[in-house]
């Protein structure tokens, strides 16, 4: 019996050491960090012949550069959305023209220079190009072959304390990317409980272990381009401009009339040019006599042109050369004619197609304007999600005044009944023009009309009225007002059988509130839509209201 036992112990003690092997092999395995690289072109995707991956900081960006002979070159979308949007394409001479602050480069395709590829539609610019005019760093790596251009430097660095993995996702058992040594740099994108992302050097974004870095720090990189001075004018008292609608050669004989209860406007702006055809003709109803009489009144004169006919296409029009240069020249010949102190652009309703056009257009509009002493200045729109795309702050960085127009938060064809410019909408454009062009580039126009609304069995139509129109409608109709603090305005309502009407006022106290913001955000001054609108009184409540500088 005993000698038959001792075999049973000893089995159930290889089982026993074998269970144990087992459990131990199985928690080192489970807690051995693999070694397991991935694969790359997993990772960056497969590429075409001469085609290379580009890592901007933190991002892999889904479209590729190019490898010709040893030369990265960038497309021309991507340099103009993460770099420098000055690089524009000019297909109609299969250029890239570079405004300078008082000239424009031009630079044809696949010259002898290489500085510019045209290929397949797609346009290319060599990475030493894009170099000469824009601050960034870049780093051309092997196996595979990519380019990591550094240009914002606006994450924290940390360095690694030892030589470590970085993985693909966060976890011992993920694919190893890269490996870093001890002192090397990476931008730090997030922080979670026991990794980190980062993006290396050599262009891989990843996890690595937290207690494998140190303190995060901020770059101290110095900067190794800074860009070219594009002087502006600034004035040196607050800017009260008033728009003029001028529809005729006839109409500037008004401006006495016009101006007659007027104060505290020194900057006005006529209606006189807009363009006419694809060609860019544009037709002109400037008048010296207009200039010298409102010169005489302490005003300068912005002659505004518009792109309102419905003979043109804003795009077409803007992406032909010649046809900016027609405009331009037509526009510099008028003002020395007339004496004219700034140029006043008011181009709506633009495509996004239609933008880099004309932001070429300021580019060389605002190159003569600079020689000749003449002020710019363009009018927006507040931004919304429906005109991101007009990108305010290259805007700004060419032209004098940025002007927004505070008004048509409600307008005919609205959907519904509602203020014309309520206060909260008006801060919010305010503000989110703010994050794109400097304060002191500003100007906040403002309605001195409003919008008497009719709601007739469920349809919603309006129709624009003057100051004095509207306190006729109250007193005539004898509507009770009230004061709206949720959009800081007079609001009346009244009834007419089985119609409904409603009126958000522009008055005194809503002016004065807009009026307000000027001085409150340091804007370079207020203007007004439109001459001809106002209750007289207006005019104190806004010379009130503005700071002085």
């Amino acid at each position: 019996m005993r000698r038959r036992g001792v075999p049973i112990l000893i089995v159930l003690l290889l089982i026993f050491v074998i269970g144990i092997a087992g459990v131990i092999s199985m928690y080192v395995k489970k807690h051995t960090p693999t070694k397991k690289e991935m694969d790359k072109t997993e990772y960056f995707g497969e590429m075409s012949e001469n085609e290379i991956p580009l890592v901007f900081e933190t991002e892999i960006l889904e479209d590729r550069g190019l490898l010709k002979d040893g030369v990265p070159y960038l497309p021309l979308r991507v340099v103009n959305s993460y770099l420098n949007p000055k690089y524009y394409w000019a297909a109609d001479e299969k250029k890239i023209f570079y405004a300078h602050p008082n000239e424009v480069e031009k630079v044809p395709a696949n010259d002898k220079s290489g500085k510019v590829l045209y290929e397949n539609d797609q346009v290319y610019l060599s990475l030493d190009f894009v170099k000469e005019y824009t601050d960034m760093d870049t780093k051309l790596c092997e196996a595979p072959q990519r380019l990591v251009v550094n240009y914002k430097f606006d994450h924290p660095i940390v360095e690694a304390k030892n030589e470590e993995y970085v993985r693909y996702r966060g976890g011992i058992k993920s694919e190893v990317l890269t490996s870093v040594k001890a002192k090397d740099e990476m931008w730090l994108m997030e922080e979670y409980e026991n990794w980190v992302q980062v993006a290396t050097a050599d262009g891989y974004i990843g996890y690595i272990p937290k207690k494998a870095i140190g303190s995060a720090k901020d770059s101290d990189r110095e900067v190794k381009y800074t860009l070219e001075d594009y002087t502006s004018i600034q004035k040196d008292f607050t800017i009260n401009l008033a728009w003029h609608q001028v529809t005729t050669k006839e109409a500037n004989a008004t401006l006495d009339d016009t101006l007659a209860s007027v104060q505290g406007v020194n900057v006005i702006s006529p209606t006189w040019y807009t363009i006419t055809d694809n060609k860019g003709n544009i037709k002109s109803i400037a008048s010296k006599e207009y200039v010298t009489k409102a010169h005489q009144r302490g005003m300068e004169v912005w002659g505004l042109i518009d792109n309102f006919s419905a003979d043109i296409s804003t795009e077409k029009v803007l992406a032909s050369s010649s046809a900016r240069a027609k405009i331009v020249k037509q526009l510099m010949t008028s003002a020395k004619r007339t004496g004219l102190d700034g140029i006043n652009v008011d181009f709506e309703s633009m495509t996004e197609e239609a933008v880099p056009h004309f932001l070429e257009f300021l580019r060389e509009l605002s190159i003569e304007c600079r020689e000749r002493g003449l002020t710019l200045s363009v009018d927006n729109p507040p931004p919304q999600n429906y005109t991101k795309y007009y990108n305010r702050k290259e805007q700004a960085s060419v032209v004098d005044y940025v002007v927004i127009m505070g008004y048509d938060e409600h307008y005919n064809g609205s959907e519904e009944a509602g203020s014309v410019a309520s206060l909260p909408w008006v801060i919010e454009g305010v503000e989110d023009t703010l994050k794109e062009v400097p304060a002191e580039k500003i100007i906040h126009g403002i309605p001195l009309y409003t919008r008497l609304w009719k709601t007739s069995a469920g349809i919603v139509t309006s129709e624009a009225i003057s100051m004095p129109q509207a306190q006729e409608v109250i007193e005539v109709h004898k509507v009770e007002t009230y004061w709206n603090k949720e959009v800081h305005q007079n609001y009346g309502k009244y009834e007419e059988g089985n119609d409904v009407y409603e009126i958000w006022l522009e008055d005194a106290d809503s002016i004065a509130e807009k009026v307000k913001l000027v001085p409150k955000y340091g804007l370079a001054g207020v203007a007004e839509w439109k001459l001809g609108f106002e209750d007289p009184g207006i005019w104190s409540v806004i010379n009130e209201n503005l700071s002085t500088k």
